[in-house]
């Protein structure tokens, strides 16, 4: 595919943002096999995307919702996902914030490394450009979580992103590993598990299923083995409101509630 032509002053925005954003380590990196993988993470708000654009190991591109990286979709699209849960009150504020950053946006989603993702028939696009990338020994990074709440650490994943296996395997011949990844802004560091790989056998409705549900426990149970540490959930909550990854059985079922 080649590299994406880049906006000269795309340069020194990244820059400044890598030199005043906290540096993430990662951790246990020989998690990840030795070869080209789709690394599935907690968002974590902005901290997924912007520690792995920095912080992933090897190369890599991450996928970015279209609607922010076209300049007429970004405010509607940033405003209901990133700060809809805010106070009523402050919604003004926050829809004119919407309008504000979208030239930002735009610039900034069109130059990193990412593909763009669709919710219509564009998405056979996504599809293709990421299996693209994997057959060129490039690792690709999904954030699937959606606004349905699993537990204090990871929303409900949307599942159709495993589908890219299913292409991959016709284009190559090889079951595609998906690997957990724990984002951890608190702590400064992400962290790598054992990774799962697609069964070309099975019906591609179970396969959705058993990988997504593998990644969600796998990075749950990451994050609880870790020291105490706040959690920064996938939704735009108030701070008060983040959760520990130290929770009773009681407290879990709560926010699973």
């Amino acid at each position: 595919m080649g590299k994406k032509k880049v906006t000269p002053i795309y340069r020194p925005l990244r820059w400044l943002v890598k030199t005043v954003y906290p540096k993430i380590e990662a951790v246990e990196p020989e998690a990840i096999p030795d070869e080209p993988v789709i690394l599935v993470g907690n968002h974590s708000q902005l901290h997924g995307p912007i520690s792995c654009e920095f912080y992933a190991p090897g190369e890599h591109y991450t996928w970015c919702a279209g609607e922010m990286m076209a300049l007429k979709e970004v405010p509607g699209y940033a405003f209901k996902d990133f700060w809809s849960q805010k106070p009523r009150y402050t919604h003004w504020f926050y829809r004119i914030a919407s309008y504000v950053i979208a030239p930002l946006s735009v610039l900034v989603f069109n130059n990193a490394n990412t593909i763009g993702v669709y919710r219509d028939a564009r998405i056979l696009s996504t599809f293709k450009s990421t299996v693209e990338h994997l057959q060129e020994g490039e690792n690709v990074v999904i954030f699937p979580e959606q606004d349905i709440r699993r537990n204090h650490v990871v929303y409900q994943f949307q599942e159709r992103f495993v589908d890219v296996a299913r292409l991959y395997y016709r284009r190559t011949g090889k079951e595609l590993a998906f690997v957990p990844m724990y984002i951890a802004p608190k702590l400064k560091k992400m962290y790598f598990g054992e990774p799962i790989r697609f069964n070309a056998e099975s019906p591609i409705e179970e396969e959705r299923t058993r990988i997504c549900e593998y990644l969600m426990d796998a990075i749950t149970e990451i994050a609880e083995s870790l020291p105490e540490h706040t959690v920064v959930p996938y939704r735009n909550i108030p701070k008060k409101l983040y959760p520990s990854n130290k929770l009773t059985e009681e407290e879990n079922e709560e926010a699973r509630s």
